[in-house]
């Protein structure tokens, strides 16, 4: 090759490199001005499949607490969390509570449905392999919780992963069952 075509190829990658970059950061930008949600505010519906395949919607859960749990298999602090999260699940009656543990992996019930077995998990898990529903709360790092009350409005937004099996978390479902 000679010189000049490698110069041309080099000024074309470079051009594309920035291209990229210029749309990356666009696409970041869309991503930070979206609406997320707040304490205080509605919580957004939404509908996902769980590992059965069926459709569940945040709205069909009405009049119950519902800690939404945005978290993948790949995320240590995820997996630390999850079995105490089964701890909460059985503390608690499906008349009051339901967690609803919202994966991210792309590869779905693929990777969900051995980790569900592994750690003997009974908590429903939805996947939101495009991440919409995680982008609509919001939730940019995992694992990420939100607490809703009976209304539907959410009363608790959390960063990172929590021992769900502690005392203060079941004061906090309780607190949140007497709203």
């Amino acid at each position: 090759m000679t010189k000049r075509a490698i110069a041309g190829t080099v000024f074309c990658l470079v051009v594309a490199l920035v291209a990229m970059g210029s749309a990356m950061a666009s696409d970041r930008l869309l991503v930070a001005k979206r609406a997320v949600v707040r304490v205080g505010e509605l919580a957004p519906n939404f509908q996902l499949r769980d590992l059965n395949g069926r459709q569940v919607a945040l709205s069909d859960l009405r009049g119950k607490v519902v800690l939404l749990n945005f978290w993948a298999t790949w995320c240590g602090p995820c997996r630390v969390e999850m079995p105490e999260m089964e701890k909460l699940y059985q503390a608690f009656s499906r008349k009051d509570f339901e967690i609803l543990a919202v994966s991210t992996d792309t590869q779905g019930a693929a990777i969900t449905r051995p980790f569900q077995q592994e750690n003997r998990l009974t908590f429903p898990i939805l996947h939101d392999a495009d991440y919409r529903v995680g982008l609509t709360y919001g939730a940019r790092a995992l694992p990420m919780t939100f607490m809703v009350d009976r209304q539907g409005v959410v009363r608790h937004q959390i960063f990172g992963a929590r021992d769900w099996g502690a005392t203060e978390a079941h004061q906090l479902v309780q607190q949140l069952m007497k709203s």
